[in-house]
């Protein structure tokens, strides 16, 4: 019989992974799981890595997209097709949306995992860093940055309520890119995603036209837009229209060149990072990763 392993991470969802946690061993306790509980932002890959060389054919990521990116990576590094189960339990579980895994349900998250129903989706790679749904630049990050600052609220009102602030606050960025070998996105931007998947921020539908199966990333972009335009985006991004407007862009590529003026600080599933220098390359690994999926 396949053998599992969850990692929970009790921090995540601002505690609700603690609160979690009985639950959590009570339903998976009838598949003979075993346990491993992060102590330590980035524990989940060392927890991988551990499970992976002791054999577990399955590592179920009880968390937000932060954790569930952090244990594909370290599948993905391992080099083994071993399966990832979701279980939403975080302050945005986009992958999990996307693959319609539920939100409350722990029963059914579950029931998926025991019925080993596996789907290879695609991979971003960026800076030596898989991601699974999104890597964002600018303003996105500006969000991202102040959310951690934000300790009363989370899910789509802490996105939707930091995106608020951060409207008239910042100033842009220029970049220059190549797609696929072509010219790509060009001049002053707000806001760049790259994506993997279709949702970002809790369930915004950022790449509406995303698939996970289709080999590219979509790239979105929001070009030097003015405060009232800003505000059109966002309010059209809420319902997934926002690439029908002046300024906002989507094309698809499986890889990508960008330059920016100066390192830049990025996102990859809502994780900080720093680039460590001006030009960064994106790649598209098509279906590097089985995931478990109804």
């Amino acid at each position: 019989m396949p053998r599992t392993f969850v990692i929970l991470n009790p921090n995540s969802g601002r505690g609700r992974g603690r609160r979690l946690e009985p639950l959590i061993r009570e339903t998976f306790k009838f598949q003979g799981a075993e346990f491993g509980l992060t102590q330590s932002p980035g524990d989940e890959e060392r927890l991988a890595r551990v499970a992976i060389d002791n054999g577990f054919d399955r590592i179920v990521a009880v968390g937000g997209d932060g954790t569930t990116s952090n244990v594909a990576h370290a599948i993905l590094e391992s080099g083994r097709r071993v399966a990832l189960g979701l279980v939403p339990g975080g302050t945005g579980c986009d992958l999990a949306r996307t693959l319609d895994i539920p939100q409350n349900d722990l029963a059914r998250c579950a029931e998926i995992v025991a019925a080993g129903k596996v789907q290879a989706i695609d991979v971003g790679k960026l800076e030596g860093r898989h991601f699974v749904n999104v890597a964002g630049f600018g303003f996105d990050m500006a969000v991202l940055e102040r959310s951690f600052r934000v300790k009363w609220l989370r899910g789509e009102l802490l996105y939707l309520y930091c995106a608020l602030l951060e409207m008239k606050a910042y100033p842009g960025f220029a970049l220059k890119s190549r797609v696929d070998g072509a010219p790509g996105p060009f001049g002053n931007h707000m806001m760049v995603i790259v994506a993997n998947a279709r949702k970002f921020g809790g369930g915004f539908a950022i790449a509406p036209e995303a698939s996970v199966t289709d080999g590219r990333l979509d790239i979105v972009t929001f070009g030097d837009l003015g405060f009232f335009a800003r505000l059109r985006a966002m309010g059209a991004l809420m319902k997934g229209e926002h690439t029908r407007l002046p300024g906002v862009a989507a094309m698809q590529g499986t890889n990508a060149i960008f330059e920016f003026a100066a390192p830049p600080s990025f996102e990859t599933d809502g994780e900080w990072r720093q680039a460590k220098g001006n030009t960064l390359t994106i790649t598209t690994l098509p279906a590097a990763l089985d995931v478990l999926v109804p």
